[in-house]
């Protein structure tokens, strides 16, 4: 296959130059190298530098207030920026802004622009598309998903929480909306002028510039949005405001971004384009790498990674993720505890992550991966150990106790869910056979699109789904929230108020060891109930062409191309 499209990329060449004579009507002389000229072509003759990725789904929204998936963010980081931005250390940034201050009490911080920002579209960039941004995820008409990671800000709760009411009633709708507008009025988030930008937060956040760089906090063009309401779906509509700009989108099969000229770092980017391939199979887009037709592949198949380890184009990284089932606790028997901690402890996570996952994956045995700080005091992860263990014989005994409190003499049918994809096939299949193996348990599997399992998941159409979570900053709390009770992303339905409780007394305190100590009593509480089964803590081995230089792999973030640059 390597030959075919040598083969091929030789006869559009031959073709290429036989049409250049043509156009310079045959002067033999204009074809000759110039002196000390090997005759490799000059940087005049190179063609435009198109990188080609291979994005695992069709994006769900393009859009930063309604994306809710690494299908979508891996995109938007390409094509949009926020206040801040991180480097390929993890540092924090300027990005769209080139200063701040805050308050002596952390709740007040002031962002200025910098100069001549633009949307893609030429518009500038102002305060106030931040603000409205901001704002447009809060509302609760939106029903952004994310809405969560703005409760920070002052009045971010209450406007988001307001519960929204169906009439026919103009009345009744007109009184509705004026009440939205004045908890929307009171939100800590407030345009002072086109380049400043004043955010007033509930309680003094310690992670709060590392989420102004996260794309919930990206801005939206006003002007367009109110304009367009769908401009994020088309190619032809969409504005954003980062190094890229996307200019088409063939739905399902591919994406191209273009450098984006009214980038203020335009100078900087060397890519003239990046292409996304929409492929859901690992082993065709593996096979498409070999071919040449893709420079950069993550995830790599399973049964490829161990004959890459000496290869100059592996690379694994470093990921802020970890790899987990959700159980409905909503659905009989998984309400009970006892059948839940049955489940885990009958999983060989080792056999996992050394015979399928193959990736140098962590067995987890916890829900907070490694790689967060305690302060001053060490990895967060280390620290709190391990939180349960396996043992085959403790879960059988544990499975005959919580199906009897229920009712049941043995396990009902059931299914996992896992979205396409062959790496989260044989994982699903694995531990359907050690559910079969040490407790007797007859699992069926289910195949669906991402999307729909994030659907379903959300409305509770499910019994076990597969699931990974990608923090969104480092902190344990990107984890923790997940499951407090009525959380946006708390698809296994699980309620303790006190979880609740000290997940509370960690968002409100500024002091480490009280917020560290309340995160880590949290976490026992959870792997005591085990809403969620965790399988392991993910890695990011990835292949990448030698030819292409300037790809970094944020703990957080999929590996970035936006300062990449291609060799000829």
């Amino acid at each position: 296959m390597k030959k075919k499209s040598f083969y091929s990329f030789f006869a559009v060449f031959l073709a290429a130059m036989l049409m250049l004579a043509g156009c310079f009507g045959g002067k033999e002389e204009t074809a000759k190298p110039a002196d000390g000229d090997s005759g490799k072509k000059t940087e005049e003759t190179k063609g435009p530098k198109v990188l080609k990725l291979n994005n695992t789904e069709e994006p769900g929204a393009l859009h930063p207030g309604l994306a809710q998936g690494t299908h979508d963010s891996w995109i938007l980081e390409g094509t949009f920026e926020g206040l801040t931005k991180k480097t390929p250390e993890g540092k924090i940034v300027e990005g769209m802004a080139e200063k701040w201050e805050t308050s002596e009490d952390g709740l007040t911080w002031t962002f200025h622009l910098r100069d001549g920002i633009k949307w893609s579209n030429g518009d500038p960039v102002t305060a106030e598309d931040f603000e409205y941004a901001w704002k447009f995820v809060l509302n609760p008409k939106n029903a952004s998903t994310y809405a969560y990671q703005l409760y920070y800000l002052k009045g971010g709760t209450e406007f988001n929480s307001f519960k929204l009411t169906k009439s026919k009633d103009s009345k009744k709708l007109g009184e509705q909306d004026k009440k939205l507008k004045e908890l929307e009025d009171k939100v800590g988030v407030k345009a002072k002028d086109e380049k400043t930008l004043e955010v007033t937060l509930a309680s003094s956040t310690p992670y709060f510039l590392d989420l102004t760089s996260f794309y919930t906090y990206y801005p939206i063009s006003k002007k367009v949005q109110e304009a367009t309401p769908k401009w994020y779906t088309e190619a032809s509509t969409f504005v954003s405001n980062g190094p890229f700009k996307l200019t088409e989108w063939k739905h399902k099969e591919s994406l191209k971004i273009e450098k984006n000229e009214n980038y203020y770092d335009k100078d900087n980017i060397k890519l003239d384009a990046v292409t996304f391939a929409v492929i859901d199979q690992e082993t065709t887009a593996y096979q498409m790498y070999q071919n040449g037709e893709l420079d950069m592949v993550y995830p790599i198949p399973q049964d490829v990674l161990p004959t890459l380890k000496d290869n100059k184009e592996f690379h694994n990284g470093p990921d802020l993720s970890t790899y987990y089932f959700n159980l409905n606790n909503k659905v009989k028997p998984f309400n009970n505890a006892k059948v839940r901690k049955a489940l885990a402890m009958a999983i060989d996570r080792k056999t996992i992550v050394e015979n399928v996952a193959q990736g140098g994956q962590q067995p987890a045995y916890s829900i907070v991966p490694p790689g967060i700080p305690e302060g001053d005091n060490g990895d967060y992860q280390e620290n709190g150990g391990d939180l349960f263990s396996e043992n085959v014989d403790e879960a059988k005994k544990l499975l005959t106790e919580g199906l009897k409190e229920e009712g049941l003499s043995k396990m009902p049918k059931f299914s996992i869910v896992y979205n396409t994809n062959e790496a989260h096939k044989k994982i699903a299949e694995a531990i359907q056979e050690m559910w079969r193996k040490n407790l007797d348990i007859n699992v069926t599997l289910e195949n669906v699109e991402f999307q729909v399992k994030i659907d379903r998941e959300h409305a509770g159409d499910y019994q076990i789904s597969r699931a990974g979570w990608i923090g969104d900053y480092v902190d344990p709390m990107t984890f923790m929230d997940l499951w407090v009770s009525d959380g946006p992303y708390n698809d296994a339905k699980w309620s303790n108020k006190e979880y609740d409780q000290y997940i509370k007394v960690a968002k409100e305190s500024m002091d480490t060891a009280t917020r560290m100590d309340a995160m880590h009593k949290a976490e026992k509480i959870l792997m005591d109930e085990m809403p969620v089964l965790p399988i392991y803590f993910y890695t990011k081995p990835y292949v990448l062409k030698e030819n292409v230089t300037g790809f970094f792999t944020p703990i957080n973030r999929y590996p970035q191309y936006i300062y990449a640059d291609i060799e000829n």
